[in-house]
């Protein structure tokens, strides 16, 4: 990892980690100095073209697709043959009309038909909590329901990517489990009206379902024998230890996070332990800590000096207030700190292969200057 770095010059290092580091600086300038098949994934979310301005600096729809065409190139060049790119975008709507924007396909179709990449698959997350908008189509006037869906693509430099999707297996549904108890007494080996061949195998357990092309993560699951390409992942994490620590500290947090389990899922079933994941749109640091925690290798760029030094904060989870605040302080004067020791989480999330970094007492820094 410390010969990328050492090549990516345009940006500065704020912190780092047993397996990754934050550079804050311009992303297109740090894509472009990555080397060339380098990195394994690519897991992000860019700044939606949303119709009222974010802090994040997000873009005009007009603008929008041609902007994410040059991330989406230069990080292809840097992918390994077997890497992927998913990248998460949300919806909007046109201005002044309830109707909505094809940005996401749009930017989708350009990936794939001027830039070559390959569409794995495509897969959508479901947020029960996003609040509806906008205001004025879906509450006032209730022409549209509540937009509580993203798109997630799962693009490809080759054909074939590396991918495993027994490593995101999920618990079976508890007609499933009845069903294993006694699989003669459930179904009958034959061929199925739909021309399928439902066989013995059937009934063996495998230690849980594998997604299918409708995944739905994590909760409800009870009442179905398979996992769907659906992630419902809930992001109401006005109480998680990040915004937690940051209103006691009376800092904003990054207004635009995804779920940790976002990145958790698609890092398990695209990479090994060891393996580089890289987010360009950096933010609050979610994928970082996704990576950490399941032992893979990690860069994160982020435009904005704030929110990177800010993103300190998910690795010092439980530590003392004012150590943590002269931490992001120091960052944020210029000062690249080493975050030798990091909270993991417990056991059952350490993936098999992956070395477990011991949980700290205190958070251990080396500072050097500029």
């Amino acid at each position: 990892m410390q010969d990328v770095l050492d090549r990516l010059r345009s940006g500065r290092v704020c912190y780092t980690t047993p397996h990754g580091a934050q550079l804050t600086g311009d992303s297109l300038e740090l894509l472009g100095e990555l080397p060339a098949n380098s990195v394994d994934l690519f897991m992000t979310s860019p700044p939606f073209p949303l119709l009222r301005k974010k802090a994040y600096g997000n873009k005009d729809q007009e603008e929008y697709v041609a902007w994410l065409v040059k991330f989406a190139k230069l990080a292809k060049d840097a992918l390994k043959p077997t890497g992927s790119l998913v990248i998460d975008i949300g919806g909007a709507y046109q201005q002044g009309e309830p109707v909505r924007s094809l940005h996401q396909f749009r930017a989708l179709l350009a990936f794939v038909d001027d830039l070559g990449y390959f569409l794995a698959e495509e897969f959508y997350w479901y947020n029960p909590a996003k609040l509806p908008s906008p205001i004025e189509w879906v509450n006032k006037r209730k022409y549209r329901a509540k937009d509580a869906v993203n798109t997630v693509w799962w693009l490809s430099k080759t054909e074939r990517p590396k991918a495993d999707v027994g490593k995101v297996r999920v618990p079976y549904s508890k007609a499933m489990q009845q069903l294993l108890k006694d699989p003669a007494a459930y179904y009958t080996p034959k061929e199925r009206p739909s021309h399928h061949s439902i066989g013995k195998a059937f009934g063996v357990d495998n230690g849980g379902a594998l997604p299918s092309n409708l995944l739905e993560i994590p909760h409800l699951v009870e009442d179905l024998l398979e996992i769907p390409n659906l992630l419902e992942l809930p992001n109401s994490q006005s109480n998680d230890a990040y915004l937690r620590t940051l209103k006691a500290m009376e800092r904003p947090g990054h207004p635009a996070r995804f779920p940790i389990k976002l990145p958790t899922f698609f890092i398990k079933m695209l990479t090994d332990p060891g393996d580089v994941v890289v987010d360009f749109f950096g933010g609050s640091n979610t994928t970082g800590r996704a990576a950490e925690d399941l032992g893979r290798s990690w860069l994160s760029f982020e435009l904005d000096p704030a929110y990177a030094a800010l993103s300190a904060v998910r690795f010092m989870e439980g530590q003392d207030l004012k150590a943590i605040q002269r931490a992001v302080k120091k960052i944020e004067g210029g000062a690249t700190l080493e975050l030798t020791d990091v909270s993991t989480p417990p056991n059952n999330e350490i993936e098999e292969g992956a070395r477990a970094v011991p949980t700290n007492t205190s958070t251990q820094l080396s500072i050097d200057a500029g």
